[in-house]
């Protein structure tokens, strides 16, 4: 029997995106049974040179298998990254791929080129030359949306991890994917089993404007969702606005209701795509 597609909703709006290593293939099954939105088998950092042929094999086979998941590859500066875009190239289970270290627009077309036609990218910005190359990233055909790798981002820059040092790197990957009309971007993970730091740190990820959040564990995608989903609260004040000025705005009394209407409209929409409760 086929499995349902991972992502709960498009992609374009999935909050929580899991990574799992693609040397544990005894984990996949798990990884899509639980809340993320998007599961991305990895190929890259959570496996080691001498691993990542068998590793490539099993991600081969399970997307073989009526399997839907994303991969992220390895950097398109190693010989591993052509070896997994031959793997992965007209599997029918691949949602997209994840590209590791993207650090120009040259790199997302290379990409694009091995793998057919309308195959999604996720672009992994993880150092200082990729935040510089960020717009040219984000309008380069293929990208769909943009990444945090905000560990690696941090040893490549010596920045540390408080929300003032990296307010600056999440501002620019927000401003570079809305100059480009794609997706909002997605934030890079919080470590740890803290749940109160998952909460404080995914409020930081939509104050910047970001919409999705890499998880490490299943037990965080959970949290993740919530936390980047509107509120009951939000959602029961947005339905207000818009029955008091009216979907149409034609009740609206002054120039601070389209404003409003505007805002109401968008966390409405938000709160009927994840299923948040609106009733007064």
């Amino acid at each position: 029997m086929e499995r349902p597609v991972t992502s709960r909703i498009a992609p374009q709006q999935a909050r929580s995106w899991l990574l799992v290593p693609a040397s544990k293939p005894d984990t996949f099954d798990a990884a899509l049974a639980s809340a993320a939105d998007a599961v991305i088998l990895d190929l890259e950092d959570a496996v080691t040179a001498p691993n990542k042929p068998a590793a490539r094999r099993d991600v081969a086979a399970f997307l073989s298998e009526h399997n839907h998941a994303w991969v992220r590859i390895n950097d398109a500066t190693t010989p591993f990254w052509e070896e997994d875009l031959a793997a992965l190239a007209g599997l029918p289970g691949l949602e997209g791929v994840m590209l590791a270290k993207t650090e120009s627009g040259q790199q997302a077309d290379a990409t694009a080129e091995r793998l057919p036609e309308g195959t999604k990218i996720l672009a992994l910005v993880e150092s200082a030359v990729g935040l510089e190359a960020a717009p040219e990233i984000a309008r380069t055909d293929g990208i769909f949306r943009l990444a945090f790798g905000s560990g690696d981002f941090r040893r490549d820059t010596g920045m540390d991890d408080s929300p003032t040092s990296m307010s600056y790197p999440r501002s620019r990957l927000t401003i570079a994917s809305r100059a480009a009309r794609i997706a909002p971007p997605i934030d890079g993970p919080t470590l740890g089993p803290d749940l109160d730091l998952l909460a404080r740190d995914c409020a930081i990820t939509l104050s910047l404007g970001m919409a999705g959040k890499l998880c490490m564990t299943t037990a965080q995608t959970a949290p993740v969702n919530a936390g980047l989903s509107p509120s009951v609260a939000d959602a029961i004040w947005a339905q207000n606005v818009i029955d008091d000025l009216g979907e149409d705005g034609s009740r609206v009394r002054d120039g601070s209701d389209l404003p409003k209407l505007a805002k109401a409209k968008k966390i409405h929409k938000l709160a009927t795509l994840f299923h948040i409760p609106t009733d007064h």
